[in-house]
């Protein structure tokens, strides 16, 4: 329902401020722009659902493989222990406990291409436990805020963006967003937790925070001690080595299994084209929404309005210039990419606008994107508190970026 009236909101604030532009500024071009925007978004957001249905056929006939092998179960058994504090509602040893495991191993790794598919896998496995088919159950949104808190050990895209952009070290920022994006995290998992009533003193979940906070520090530590050469070779190559032996020991677990690989893959893979079929007019929705939005110029009027109310308090502005990357965030991966190339270019890539940029960038993920794509996969209508809880912990980020960048630059 949430989801709904901010649907319909982009819309009716695009209408308005267009029409303001057209009275009082004489602008005839921001209507035809704006039609422009929506027929152009609704050919893209069908063209990345085609382009989704070869990475989902090929990824979830994987999945398919570890399901019949039994390895997702094992996976399942071995981290329902931890899991299972935080998704109370899931019964121990349940298969989405093993592919939630692998979307979150992916997203960890920035491996964006893979995540998803085993997010929506996911998804479809919770959606086996929900009584109310067309609901978000507290699973759901426990699994898909996790997701949109961006949560990413290695950050490669927003590097090699840094270098071409002439940065002097472009894994400056490493550390910073890495610090950053597990704010957001933590702060994901609080806020969805209060809403939920999950009990946070556990003492598995004081451990598994402890022992997160614990890789979060030798990783950093492990990186701080490279060259920005050294870092981004090693990166890349960890990051594309583990996703290789997971598609290795998923084949390898099914010959083990002497189960026929081939056909099950196959079998995987069509439901990988039906899941893409599927998601069509929900990312064509939302992606037309944002369009329309943004072509209006209301973010401009944002920005500039937050501008205006920052310069009254008489606090430091220099951030607000950054914004447009975080405000476009939660709307579009592409579009806050965008963005943080745009401020980079405009400012420098080592200045501070350039350099927080890439932390809004990498500190939060594209909640109202993932919202569509993996409630839409399983025809979920009624979003619940997903949308608070999501923008609550973007909002995190984007105040934990904020320091963070001047504490570091």
């Amino acid at each position: 329902m949430v989801l709904n009236y901010i649907w319909v909101a982009f819309f009716v604030i695009a209408f308005l401020i267009a029409l303001a532009k057209l009275v009082f500024t004489g602008d005839c071009q921001v209507f035809p722009a704006m039609m422009d925007a929506t027929f152009a978004s609704a050919k893209t957001g069908f063209e990345l659902s085609l382009g989704l249905t070869g990475v989902l056929a090929f990824w979830l006939g994987l999945m398919k493989i570890g399901e019949q092998s039994g390895l997702i179960n094992r996976m399942a058994t071995v981290l329902s222990p931890v899991l299972s504090k935080l998704f109370p509602d899931i019964p121990k040893g349940h298969p989405a406990y093993g592919h939630m495991f692998m979307n979150m191993a992916a997203n960890m790794l920035g491996l964006d291409n893979a995540a998803t598919p085993l997010g929506l896998k996911a998804m479809e496995s919770l959606q086996t436990l929900n009584t109310k088919k067309d609901t978000a159950t507290n699973p759901m949104i426990m699994f898909l805020v996790l997701n949109t808190s961006g949560l990413t050990i290695i950050p490669i895209s927003i590097l090699v963006f840094r270098a071409q952009l002439g940065a002097a070290q472009p894994t400056d920022v490493f550390v910073p967003i890495l610090l950053a994006t597990f704010i957001a995290t933590l702060a994901g998992i609080i806020i969805t937790s209060l809403y939920q009533r999950i009990n946070l003193f556990q003492p598995m979940l004081l451990l598994f925070v402890g022992g997160a906070c614990l890789f979060v520090a030798i990783v950093v530590w492990g990186f701080a001690q490279m060259d920005k050469d050294t870092m981004n070779v090693v990166s890349t190559t960890v990051a594309n080595v583990l996703l290789f032996l997971i598609i290795i020991g998923l084949i390898l677990s099914g010959v083990r299994h002497r189960i026929n690989v081939y056909n099950t893959f196959v079998e995987g893979a069509k439901e990988g084209f039906q899941t893409a079929v599927r998601i069509i007019p929900y990312l064509i929705a939302i992606l037309v929404g944002i369009a329309v939005f943004r072509t209006s110029g209301a973010m401009d009027w944002l920005i500039e309005g937050l501008r205006y109310i920052v310069t009254l308090t008489g606090m430091p502005s220099d951030w607000v210039d950054a914004m447009p990357t975080a405000f476009m965030k939660p709307l579009s991966g592409s579009g806050s990419r965008g963005m943080m190339v745009d401020a980079m270019t405009t400012f420098g890539a080592d200045s501070f606008v350039g350099r927080l940029s890439c932390l809004f960038q990498g500190s939060t993920d594209t909640t109202f994107y993932t919202l569509a794509v993996y409630f839409g996969a399983v025809n979920i209508t009624r979003t619940r508190h997903a949308v608070a809880a999501g923008l609550l912990t973007d909002l995190v980020g984007v105040v934990a970026a904020i320091f963070i960048c001047y504490l570091f630059f």
